[in-house]
């Protein structure tokens, strides 16, 4: 049977067989959760999410044979549509700030509640960015000091920076202080709907995967200060 629209497939990706077997137990409780298939490792993961076309992949960082990140950007290309929320142990911030170059849209640790996974995907399906409190401080620090930086813009000569208008620099600059759409709506006195519109614009004109890499590449190329 077709699962209904408002149901999310997902795809759990994962070295540890009893780990994966947990997350399907746990998250086959939810409604609106479909399992639709698992890997043991980046390659595998990239077959199954180009086979199943799911809609948010949860997917570990360290695996045999293709990491999780470098999975990650695979899949992007190929299936971009979906949604990845890194799932992992590894609190390495180089981890974290090279998913979210990669195109993540999460990043959580294990040590979260089994609620919180099933809510993690629920907002990443639903275009938020997804990022633990302690790997999002660390994030945040990384913004703080990339925007203290003197050096110049990383593009080459002659290339253009793409043209973002002062609202949508606006709403980078506040996703880049970690703030959820509601609260950015709530700022700027305009609808959740509205400053979804305009991220979606950012992430066409920036041609990026996910809010925060759009805001880590705002902040590297000196478009915004989140400090402002």
């Amino acid at each position: 049977m077709t699962p209904p629209p408002d149901v999310i497939r997902v795809l759990i990706v994962d070295d540890h067989a009893l780990y994966r077997r947990g997350l399907q137990t746990v998250l086959g409780t939810e409604d609106d959760i479909d399992i639709v298939g698992e890997a043991a490792d980046g390659v595998e993961a990239v077959d199954e999410a180009e086979e199943k076309l799911p809609d948010v992949i949860v997917m570990d960082v360290g695996m045999p044979k293709r990491g999780g990140i470098d999975a990650c950007r695979v899949i992007k290309q190929r299936v971009p549509s979906a949604r990845i929320l890194m799932l992992t142990s590894s609190d390495d911030e180089s981890n974290l700030f090279e998913a979210v170059r990669a195109g993540a849209n999460g990043y959580l640790l294990k040590d979260v509640p089994p609620e919180e996974v099933a809510a993690g995907i629920r907002a990443v399906f639903h275009g938020q960015s997804l990022i633990s409190p302690m790997m999002a401080s660390k994030l945040l620090t990384e913004f703080a000091q990339m925007s203290q930086r003197a050096s110049a813009p990383v593009s080459g000569p002659g290339l253009e920076l793409p043209r973002l208008t002062d609202r949508e620099l606006g709403i980078l600059r506040l996703v880049a202080r970690g703030r959820l759409n509601r609260e950015i709506a709530g700022e700027l006195f305009i609808s959740e709907n509205t400053v979804r519109n305009h991220i979606r614009n950012i992430l066409d004109k920036l041609q990026m995967h996910s809010r925060m890499e759009a805001a880590m590449y705002a902040v590297r190329q000196r478009l915004i200060d989140p400090d402002e």
